[in-house]
C-alpha cells in the first residue's frame, strides 16, 4: 500500500471518527434519556424521524457521481471535505438535561467505536484495494454514519445483558447495607406527580428531629435510589426517604425490593406517562405496589382527595393513614385554607389540638403535600407545633411552581418541570390569584399517549379563561392546545407561536408595558428528546 493511500486511509479515519463521534454523543443522551430502555429509544426514533435522520448527513454520497466520471481525486477530496464540513457544522445546542458521562456510558461507547472501526476497516479490506470500487466505500461509510442511530441500539443491544449483571450487583450490594440498617425508618414515595416535593418538605419536617437522608433529584429510578444508597447512607442516618419512579409496570416494585419500606406515600394519581403505562389503570396498579409491598406493620399514606387512589382495592392489611382536603373522613385534614401570591395559610387539628401553618408554597397541591408531611410527621412522634416551626423554613423546589421576582413590573412563576394535566390546572389557579397581567410560556404536555391531544386542547381552553396572552412554544406540538383557545374565542392576537423559549422571552418583552405588573408562567419545559426543530 503506497504512502499516499495510507494517507488517506487515516487521515478519513481521522476525519470520520471526528464526525461520527459527535453523532455518538447525541444518539447516546437520547438513549440515556430514555433510560437505556431499547423498546422506549426505538419508540422515540420513530416518532421523532427527522431528529434521528438528517439528510445533510447523505451530502458525502455525491462523491459517487464524480467516482463514476472518472475524477477519483476531486472524487476523494470532496468526500474528505463534505464530512469535514459535516462535522464543523454540527449544531451545538446546550442540552437542558446534559449527557452524563457514567462508567456505563463509558462503556457503551468502547462497544460503538469497536462496531465503527469494524465497519471502516471490514469496508476498506473488502473494497480498498479493489479497482473502481470506491463509490462502495462512499456509500457504506455514509450510511454507517447517516444510521448512528441504529448503531447505537445495536451496541446497547450487545451490551445490555452485561449491563443488567452489574446493576444487578449494584442493587444486590444496597439491598445488604439497607438490610444492616437496624432500626433504619424507610420512607418512599411516589405519585404521579408532587414526589419530589412532598420529598423535600419530609427531609426539612423530619430532620428537626432525625438524622434524615433523601435520593437526590432525578434519582428516583432503581438504580438512582441503589447509587444514593451505596455512596451516601451512613451508619448515622435514622430516616431514609427513597423517591420512586416508574414509567411501567413493576417499577415500583423493583424499587421496594431494594430498600424494603416501613412507610409508603402516594401523592397523586393522574394520566402521566401513558405512552409506556398504557392506561390509567395501569398507572393505579403500579403506583399502589409501594403500599403492597409494605410488611404488616407497615403504614401507608393516601391522599384520599384523590378518587383514583381513593378508589382503589389495597389487598394489604397495613395500617392506612388518610389526608385530604376536600373530604371530611380525612384522617388529617386542613380546614380555613387561605391562597395567597404569598403562600398559604392554613390549619390542621388532632386530637383535639388546633395549629395554624403558614407555608411559601403555592397552590393547592402543595397544601397536600404538606399535609402528607404533617401525617408521616404524626406517625413518626413529632407534634403539630414543631412541624408548623419547620414548615415555614420549606422553600419550593426549582421548577416547581417557584416564585422570582425579576424586577418591580415582572415576576415569573417557574413551573417548568410539570408535566401533568392536573398540575398544569393547578398551575393555572395559582396564576388567576397574582394581581396583575398574566402571560403563560408553554410547550404543552406530552407522554399521555391517546389522551395527548385531549388533555392539551383543555389545557388550552383553561388557559383562555386565565391568561392575558399565551406564548406557544413549537408550532407542530401545540396545535391542541391552539385549538383549545380558538374552541372558545380566544383572540387570535392574544396568542403567538415561537419555536424556542428564548424567542418567548422577547415576545413577552414586547407585550409588556410599563407601569404594569405582569406575572409569566412557565409551564412545562420539554426535555431535549421531545424537542421540535
Amino acid at each position: 500500500m503506497s504512502f499516499a493511500t495510507l494517507l488517506y486511509v487515516y487521515g478519513l479515519l481521522l476525519i470520520y471518527g471526528c464526525y461520527v463521534t459527535i453523532k455518538t454523543l447525541k444518539s447516546v443522551h437520547m438513549l440515556q434519556q430514555n433510560s437505556y430502555r431499547n423498546e422506549r429509544y426505538v419508540k422515540w426514533m420513530k416518532a421523532h424521524p427527522k431528529h434521528v435522520y438528517m439528510k445533510r448527513d447523505l451530502l458525502p454520497l455525491l462523491s459517487i457521481f464524480l467516482f463514476l466520471m472518472g475524477n477519483k481525486l476531486y472524487a476523494i477530496l470532496s468526500f474528505v471535505v463534505f464530512f469535514i464540513l459535516l462535522t464543523v457544522t454540527q449544531e451545538r445546542k446546550p442540552a437542558k438535561k446534559p449527557l452524563v458521562i457514567t462508567a456505563r456510558v463509558q462503556r457503551l461507547f468502547v462497544i460503538i467505536a469497536l462496531l465503527y472501526l469494524m465497519i471502516y476497516a471490514g469496508t476498506f479490506f473488502i473494497f480498498g484495494t479493489a479497482k473502481d470500487t470506491s463509490p462502495f466505500v462512499v456509500l457504506i461509510l455514509t450510511f454507517a454514519a447517516f444510521l448512528n442511530f441504529l448503531v447505537v441500539w445495536l451496541a446497547n443491544t450487545i451490551i445490555s445483558p452485561f449491563e443488567r449483571k452489574i446493576n444487578q450487583g449494584y442493587m444486590n450490594d444496597a439491598r445488604r447495607i439497607v438490610d444492616e440498617m437496624k432500626g433504619m425508618q424507610v420512607i418512599g414515595v411516589t405519585g404521579s406527580y408532587g414526589k419530589t416535593s412532598v420529598k423535600h418538605i419530609l427531609h426539612t419536617v423530619l430532620s428537626s428531629k432525625f438524622h434524615t437522608l433523601m435520593t437526590p433529584e432525578s434519582y428516583n429510578t432503581p438504580m438512582g435510589v441503589t447509587i444514593t444508597v451505596r455512596n451516601h447512607l451512613k451508619p448515622i442516618h435514622e430516616v431514609f426517604i427513597a423517591e420512586m419512579g416508574a414509567k411501567q409496570i413493576g417499577d415500583i416494585q423493583e424499587i421496594c425490593d431494594i430498600v424494603h419500606p416501613n412507610y409508603a406515600i402516594i401523592t397523586a394519581i393522574g394520566p402521566q406517562h401513558l405512552e409506556t403505562f398504557g392506561s390509567l389503570e395501569n398507572v393505579q396498579k403500579t403506583k399502589f405496589e409501594i403500599v403492597e409491598c409494605l410488611p404488616e406493620s407497615g403504614v401507608a399514606f393516601l391522599n384520599i382527595d384523590d378518587q383514583n387512589i381513593a378508589t382503589y382495592p389495597i389487598q394489604n392489611t397495613c395500617k392506612i393513614v388518610t389526608y385530604g382536603i376536600e373530604n371530611p373522613e380525612a384522617k388529617i385534614r386542613a380546614t380555613e385554607v387561605i391562597y395567597n401570591e404569598k403562600g398559604s395559610n392554613f390549619f390542621v387539628e388532632v386530637q383535639g389540638e388546633q395549629v395554624q401553618f403558614q407555608t411559601n408554597l403555592l397552590g393547592k397541591h402543595n397544601i397536600y403535600n404538606v399535609l402528607c408531611a404533617i401525617a408521616v410527621g404524626l406517625e413518626m412522634g413529632l407534634s403539630l407545633k414543631k412541624m408548623a416551626s419547620a414548615v415555614q423554613k420549606v422553600q419550593p423546589v426549582a421548577h416547581r411552581l417557584a416564585l422570582k421576582k425579576v424586577n418591580a413590573d415582572l415576576t415569573i412563576i417557574d413551573d417548568a418541570f410539570n408535566a401533568n394535566p392536573v398540575g398544569a390546572q393547578m398551575a393555572l389557579e395559582v396564576l388567576y390569584a397574582m394581581p396583575g397581567k398574566k402571560i403563560m410560556i408553554t410547550p404543552g404536555m406530552i407522554e399521555l399517549g391517546e389522551k395527548q391531544y385531549e388533555c392539551n386542547k383543555a389545557f388550552g381552553s383553561q388557559a383562555a379563561k386565565v391568561c392575558d396572552h399565551v406564548i406557544l412554544v413549537g408550532r407542530r406540538q401545540t396545535i391542541p392546545i391552539r385549538d383549545g383557545l380558538q374552541e372558545v374565542g380566544y383572540p387570535k392576537d392574544k396568542y403567538t407561536i415561537v419555536s424556542n423559549l428564548n424567542d418567548a422571552f422577547k415576545v413577552a418583552n414586547r407585550i409588556m408595558k410599563t407601569g404594569e405588573h405582569y406575572f409569566i408562567l412557565l409551564e412545562n419545559d420539554l426535555p431535549d428528546a421531545f424537542n421540535e426543530k
